[in-house]
């Protein structure tokens, strides 16, 4: 597959998490096509979202895929949790991250080819709108993730006291 937009994820294919190189692992291009039918209708997916399920849809030491084993497990994890809070998203999405069990990232798959991240909170029932735009795309977001896991293990690194 030819990468446009996530070539920095392509040039940093691997990160370290506490003296551990954790390879960055994707997915076929087949498994991509049988995502695109199941959770799209089998329209395409938007060029970024591609991307990064070929080069990180396995493994990205940045993200977290949930308990399932595989991306489409992964999807239908967060959409369980999305129904038991009474919650709906009525647009097509894929989710690309989750934090802490609860909390996760998606993008919709109708913005165009690099897509916003969304941020959602399906367990705070306080909030009004549970979900919110990051204001960054997909290239930008992973592109963001990436340097900051960097910076912070070059931090740790010069840290004497850490």
């Amino acid at each position: 597959m030819k990468i446009e937009y996530l070539q920095k994820l392509r040039e940093n294919p691997y990160e370290e998490i506490n003296n551990k190189l954790l390879e960055i692992k994707g997915i076929s291009e087949a498994e991509i096509n049988s995502l695109e039918q199941t959770w799209n209708n089998g329209n395409s997916f938007p060029k970024a979202l591609k991307e990064l399920l070929f080069l990180a849809g396995e493994n990205f030491p940045g993200f977290s895929y949930g308990i399932g084993s595989t991306q489409n497990e992964f999807q239908v994890w967060i959409r369980e949790h999305i129904a038991r809070m009474s919650r709906v998203i009525d647009r097509h999405f894929f989710s690309i991250n989750f934090f802490g069990g609860i909390d996760f990232t998606f993008v919709y798959l109708d913005e165009g080819d690099n897509p916003f991240v969304y941020h959602a909170y399906p367990y705070e029932e306080e909030r009004l709108e549970w979900f919110t735009c990051s204001n960054l795309n997909l290239k930008d977001y992973i592109e963001r993730i990436i340097f900051y896991t960097r910076k912070q293990y070059e931090e740790i690194e010069n840290d004497k006291n850490f």
